[in-house]
């Protein structure tokens, strides 16, 4: 009886440790799902950053590297923290100076807004409709949509060389059923920059707008068609405010790579295509001046991150409302 009673006692203390084991182990796995995004960040993010911006602070060389001062650690902490006195902002005053800097991002920024309006355009109506088709059918159409990634970007953007230049296949066609009678010049100018944009973008900008629309209640649309609203009333009124957060999310996800974008306007805008991508490329490798390169960079992040602090502060104004 005494060691019946002995392990019914001992039972709920089991149960205790048991239960506090788990908390423990929970509680580990969650800090370890916030600690490796942070971790994440720091090593491929803001550790990458303060050793751009320290170069930004630079003046330049002919060395290698090519910039001064560089951190020596041979001599200690004295050693490491000497060359930051001679840190200064050269490089940025430069950039204000020079006005082919303001004009690269002012190009950049425009044919970056220009680019998302467009892939805006012809992206929601593909995400509206694959959100509309039969459940049978939206692996095979999303499928289709991201098939173009499984192709090397830059054979992507070389095969529309082939497509848009003068006796490409593009003008071979329109000559062929006598829509034109000369060939379109499209390569080396901005539209052949907006259609490779577009292009390899889209699916940034179908994937956010597929995924919000896909979750959105048919019922709404057709309550508002019962009280009297036309579609194309109701999808104003109910599926593009519905849609929103999906819109703004396609559109980051194309706008910020779009400004730094270097491999398109090379390629299909050609020489005197003017973008900060380019710009930077130059001064980095060509000019080999990495402080003055950069300082572009710096400039060219804290422009971006703008967007960014937008909308997650609109994501958290939308997620305060849904509570």
């Amino acid at each position: 009886m005494s060691s019946a009673t002995a392990s019914v006692e001992t039972s709920p203390r089991q149960d205790a440790d048991a239960s506090i084991l788990k908390r423990l182990s929970l509680g580990i796995a969650g800090r370890l799902v916030i600690i490796v995004p942070y971790l994440w960040l720091l090593f491929f993010f803001l550790i990458p950053f303060v050793i751009v911006f320290k170069i930004s602070l630079s003046q330049t060389a002919i060395a290698i590297p090519p910039y001064t001062p560089v951190m020596d650690f041979s001599d200690g902490i004295s050693g490491f923290l000497a060359p930051f006195k001679e840190l200064s902002f050269d490089s940025y005053i430069w950039l204000t100076q020079d006005a082919l800097y303001f004009n690269a991002y002012v190009s950049s920024l425009v044919i970056a807004a220009i680019s998302t309006v467009l892939a805006l355009l012809v992206g929601y109506p593909i995400a509206y409709g694959m959100a509309r088709a039969p459940a049978s059918i939206r692996p095979t159409l999303l499928m289709l949509v991201i098939l173009p990634f499984w192709t090397s970007f830059l054979i992507r953007v070389y095969a529309w060389i082939g497509i848009l230049k003068p006796e490409g296949l593009l003008n071979q066609f329109l000559l062929s059923i006598g829509v034109i009678d000369d060939p379109l010049i499209i390569i080396n100018t901005y539209k052949a920059i907006f259609i490779g944009i577009v292009y390899s973008y889209l699916p940034f900008m179908v994937l956010p707008l597929y995924s919000t629309l896909e979750k959105m209640d048919d019922s709404l649309i057709e309550a508002a068609k019962d009280l009297g609203c036309t579609p194309i009333g109701a999808f104003w009124k109910i599926t593009f405010p519905l849609s929103l957060p999906g819109v703004i999310a396609g559109c980051l996800l194309v706008f910020i790579p779009a400004v730094g974008e270097f491999v398109i306007p090379d390629l299909l805008g050609g020489s005197r295509t003017l973008m900060i991508g380019k710009t930077l490329w130059k001064e980095f490798f060509s000019n080999r001046d990495w402080p003055v390169s950069s300082a572009v960079a710096v400039v060219l992040l804290m422009i971006l991150i703008l967007p960014i602090v937008y909308f997650q502060h609109v994501q958290a104004r939308t997620q305060e409302r849904g509570r």
